[in-house]
């Protein structure tokens, strides 16, 4: 579930530390951060000029007023400037005890200047034994150790171990100002004797402005989530841990945010992180379109294809009554051969399909291909048997290439027009839109138009678009890219099936029945029915 996490802590006017970094750290690992400002700074990536800190009463105000409304599953809390505001955070973790506290003492500044007088130092140990996890650099693990600053990663778990003993809570020592070519971290926990390491080469960067703040907020978050999912915030029998994992989920995306920082030029100092950098290459920074957009958008995209097929002479010929019978069954020896294949390419939609009903419609849709409409047009083409013409080659070949692929996305979105296309046309040719003369009882193709206005089909055709636009929907824009492409070259392949039967430079093709032959006019290879499709 999505984790609420709560920021304690200051601002940075920059957006690369503090409250600005936390809440894009929390967001960046998945939740959803709030904030209760504790101190304003004017500083960029060179330094801090000043500091204001309102009164603790109005950090007091803020921390009820989120409290009050919201689930608070994770806190984190930085920089708290003098004692008054350590009591009041204090004092409100006591009342409320969130299930998740994660430490960050903003207690030393990179040039090792103490923050803190020695009344807020105290404030702070005090404060340490409310939260679940401390997140100190060298400097602060050795203030709250009570040494020296340790010059060794062996000298740094010890003091960790010393902490975590004398406060009762988790901490997590970090080597990186140790310096050398590796970056190493530990977690330990002196209550369950347990020590977890985790390694890592040094990423060679100067974009390291707000690093501490946003790891603790990663932290804050994903074991916030997990207790919020298992109700277990802390090792007990029979339960996960969950605190190793979040610092190994919140070191991988820190990381990742370190080795693309440079890449986003902020400041002349030492620049920021950049939080979202896993997510904008790996999603993209476009918003993914709904599937009733996505419906709207295909559409419209073959419009002109659409245009085409109606005012194609053999639709209108089929509307009329005036095609005659020997295109009209050379279109429907056609269409079975191509329903013999097109059956192949549902079912491996259906092998590929990621969940039961989609897997179920499609081999739905292959079964009625090949028991229903397949046996229709044999009671009307009476055992009639016709090689396959260039369209139908050229669309089949497509499909099957499609399908070979196993890119179920897109062969779906390349099944769709067949479905679609033909709807379209049946419900427009039933509604008396292409003439009159179509609802007539006595039309000669009556029984077969009526086939195409069937109620049962449109609701099939409802699915397969409902079942491809959520796909679609779903999938990365590279994907979306090829799956609009193959929807488009299927519908093209459409046109040209409908053009095919009445293509004025072909060549005559029989229909052979046993005993007599009537002429179907097929296209002759190079003719418009191929290159409709290029």
């Amino acid at each position: 579930m999505t984790a609420r996490v709560l920021s304690i802590a200051g601002s940075d006017p920059s957006g690369g530390a503090g409250i600005q970094a936390d809440l894009k750290a929390i967001a960046a690992v998945g939740g959803y951060g709030m904030a209760a400002i504790t101190a304003l700074t004017a500083q960029n990536t060179r330094g801090v000029r000043g500091v204001h800190v309102p009164p603790a009463t109005f950090l007091a105000a803020q921390l009820d007023a989120v409290s009050d409304d919201i689930v608070i599953d994770g806190v984190k809390i930085g920089m708290l400037a003098n004692a008054e505001l350590i009591q009041t955070v204090a004092e409100w973790l006591t009342r409320t005890r969130p299930p998740v506290v994660v430490l960050d003492p903003v207690m030393i500044a990179t040039s090792g200047d103490r923050l803190l007088d020695a009344d807020a130092e105290q404030a702070m140990l005090e404060l340490l034994p409310l939260a679940d996890l401390v997140t100190p650099n060298l400097a602060e693990l050795a203030v709250l150790a009570g040494q020296p600053v340790a010059t060794s990663w062996a000298e740094a778990i010890a003091q960790a171990e010393t902490v975590s003993a004398r406060f009762g809570l988790r901490v997590l020592a970090k080597g990186g100002h140790l310096g050398g070519d590796t970056a190493p971290d530990a977690l330990i926990d002196a209550a369950t004797a347990t020590l977890v390491e985790f390694g890592g080469d040094r990423i060679d960067t100067t974009a390291t402005h707000g690093t501490g703040c946003s790891l603790s907020s990663a932290i804050a978050t994903l074991a916030g989530g997990a207790a919020a999912t298992t109700g277990v915030s802390r090792a007990v029998a029979g339960a996960v841990d969950p605190w190793p994992a979040a610092v190994a989920e919140a070191r991988r995306w820190l990381r990742e945010s370190l080795r693309h920082g440079e890449a986003l030029e902020v400041g002349g100092g030492h620049g920021p992180i950049n939080h979202f950098a896993g997510l904008w290459s790996r999603g993209g920074t476009r918003t993914a379109p709904t599937p009733a957009e996505v419906e709207g958008e295909w559409w419209a995209s073959i419009r002109g294809i659409r245009d085409g097929i109606d005012a194609l002479p053999f639709i209108s010929g089929l509307a009329d009554g005036t095609l005659p019978r020997a295109p009209f069954l050379y279109y429907l020896a056609q269409d079975a051969l191509y329903l013999h294949d097109y059956a192949r390419v549902l079912a491996a939609a259906a092998s590929l399909a990621p969940d039961a009903s989609a897997q179920a419609f499609w081999a739905n849709s292959a079964h009625g291909s090949i028991v229903g409409e397949l046996q229709l047009h044999e009671s009307w083409l009476d055992g009639a048997r016709v090689s396959p013409g260039p369209a139908t080659t050229a669309y089949l070949d497509h499909l099957l290439a499609t399908a070979a692929r196993g890119d179920y996305a897109v062969l779906a979105a390349a099944l769709l027009p067949c479905f679609w296309l033909y709807t379209d046309l049946g419900v427009r040719l039933a509604a008396g839109e292409f003439g009159e003369q179509a609802l007539a009882p006595e039309h000669p193709y009556a029984s077969w138009l009526a086939t195409y206005g069937d109620p049962a089909f449109a609701t099939a055709t409802r699915e397969a678009i409902a079942i491809v636009t959520d796909a679609a929907s779903r999938a990365t824009p590279e994907v979306r890219a090829l799956m609009l492409r193959a929807f488009r070259i299927s519908s093209e392949h459409e046109l040209a099936f409908f053009a095919a039967p009445l293509i004025t430079d072909g060549v005559a093709h029989p229909v052979e029945h046993e005993g007599e032959t009537e002429v179907a006019t097929a296209p002759a290879a190079g003719s418009a029915a191929q290159e409709v499709t290029a």
